[in-house]
This record gives C-alpha cells, sequence and structure tokens, in this order.
C-alpha cells in the first residue's frame, strides 16, 4: 500500500490547472498545424494561421489561451493500492481554488444553476474517478469552456436506427451548432450505457490523443466516416467556411440494454485543454 498526502494532491492540481489553461496538448498544436496545410479556403486558412498565433503567445506570455478558462474537469485514475492521506475530493477542489487564483484564470462556477452567484474560485470541480490497479494516482485536468459544451447533444436513439441513425445525430450536431463553438471542433462519441453513462463516454472521449486511433477496427473506421461527413458540411474555421470543421472524432463504447441505442456528442473547441500528472 502506497500512500499520497492530501497536499500532493492539492498541489498537483493548481498546477495541472494552469498548465491546461495555458499550454496545449502537443497533439493539438499538430493537428492545427495539419488542418492550416490542408485547407484552400483563403480566410480559413488566415483564421487558422491566427487561432495557431494565439497559442503561441499565450505559451510565450504564460496567459490564458481562451477567455473561457472552463469548468475544472478532473478525471482521477485511482491505484487500487493508494491510500490518500486526508480529504481526497476536498484536496482536489482545494487545487482547482489555489489553481485558478495564482494563475489569475477566469472564475465561471455560479453555485446554484437558477440563482447565479459565482463561487468567485471556480469550485466545486467536476469529478470522475476509476478505480484501477496499481499503486499510482493519475490526475488530469481538462477546463471546459461552455461556449462548445453548450452545443453538446444527447439522445436515446432506436436500434433499429443503427450506425446511419448515428452518423446523423453527430454530424446534426455540428450541424446545429454552427460557428458557435469556436470550430475547429473536436468531438467525443458516447455510444451504449444508459442515459447517464453515456455523456460520462462522450467527454471522456476527449481524453484521447488526437493521433491515437480507436482500437478497435470498426470504430476506427466509424470515427474515419464521421470526420469525413461533419468536414463536408463547410463550416469551416470560425464559421467562416472552409475544409475543416473538425479536427478529430473520438468514440467510446459500453453495453446497452438490448431496446436502447443512447448516443451523446460532447462538442469540444479547438483549444481542446487537457494536462495530466501521475503521482
Amino acid at each position: 500500500m502506497r500512500t499520497i498526502s492530501a497536499a500532493e494532491i492539492t498541489a498537483a492540481v493548481a498546477r495541472l490547472c494552469i498548465r491546461a489553461n495555458t499550454v496545449l496538448p502537443e497533439d493539438v498544436t499538430d493537428a492545427m498545424e495539419l488542418a492550416w496545410c490542408s485547407e484552400t479556403w483563403p480566410l480559413a486558412e488566415e483564421t487558422l494561421k491566427l487561432l495557431q498565433q494565439n497559442q503561441l503567445d499565450a505559451w510565450k506570455r504564460n496567459l490564458p489561451i481562451c477567455q473561457d478558462t472552463g469548468m475544472a474537469c478532473v478525471f482521477v485514475e485511482l491505484g487500487q493500492e493508494v491510500h490518500i492521506d486526508g480529504g481526497f475530493e476536498e484536496a482536489i477542489h482545494q487545487g482547482v481554488r489555489q489553481g485558478y487564483t495564482e494563475g489569475y484564470l477566469r472564475k465561471s462556477i455560479v453555485a446554484d444553476p437558477l440563482r447565479r452567484v459565482n463561487t468567485e474560485d471556480n469550485t466545486p470541480a467536476s469529478i470522475t474517478v476509476r478505480i484501477v490497479p496499481g499503486d499510482q494516482c493519475a490526475i488530469t485536468v481538462v477546463p471546459k469552456g461552455f461556449g462548445s459544451e453548450n452545443m453538446s447533444r444527447l439522445a436515446m436513439l432506436k436500434p433499429a436506427d443503427g450506425v446511419e441513425g448515428v452518423k446523423r445525430f453527430v454530424v446534426d450536431t455540428v450541424r446545429l451548432a454552427g460557428p458557435n463553438p469556436c470550430p475547429p471542433v473536436v468531438l467525443g462519441v458516447g455510444i451504449g450505457g444508459s442515459f447517464d453513462k453515456v455523456a460520462a463516454l462522450a467527454k471522456h472521449a476527449l481524453l484521447r490523443p488526437l493521433n491515437e486511433p480507436n482500437p478497435d477496427p470498426f470504430y476506427e473506421n466509424l470515427e474515419d466516416e464521421l470526420l469525413k461527413e461533419v468536414n463536408a458540411l463547410g463550416i469551416g474555421p470560425q464559421g467562416f467556411g472552409g475544409k475543416i470543421t473538425c479536427l478529430n472524432v473520438a468514440i467510446e463504447t459500453a453495453p446497452t440494454h438490448v431496446a436502447g441505442l443512447p448516443v451523446a456528442v460532447n462538442v469540444s473547441c479547438h483549444v481542446t485543454r487537457r494536462a495530466t500528472e501521475v503521482l
């Protein structure tokens, strides 16, 4: 049994909140570069160039890539041989509190969805924990801005809708979103499970690196088909038209009921932010 202190958790989360908001992962910057090289529409090409320059300036000046520094979604893979010395969830909330304060990041969380009073420290975080084998604790912070989050959708399709029904729903989600999520977007798609499970699958799918294909050839092929169909919409970077509306589609699945076909699409803008530490 290995012990990790709550203080270590707090320090790691604070660092991750700042890093995720100021430095894009390499797979995302590579995808943006490839998108720029692929565009032929001048306005779209110039837009992608400006987005890349913004990312570079943010990194150089240690400033947020986007003005919406998001809700702190914290994904934890906790080894079953790890003992946390102290309050685990409170340690994460404290890390978010510290990171958003020390990093001068915009605080966007309201304590109640209808009374709308800001908590003034961007807490509480949204925490997802998976128990895994081993004696390590992997923490990933994903700041999720709501310009894209608000464009996400969920549907309880009928089994008879099949693959084509899933494809229609995903493509329609991007069509309806238009320029609102600041394309080019990244799509996390959940298929299966239950009403609550499928939404979690869609969000978790966004953690997969953009250059990492689906391990199942069937779903790898479906991801490629969806990417082509979404880009054929012609929405383009920031909605100005062009070939690149979407950088990547990632699918996660789960067993489901014989009478159901839940589908969820979690939309992320080109600023697909995440940062990970392993303790």
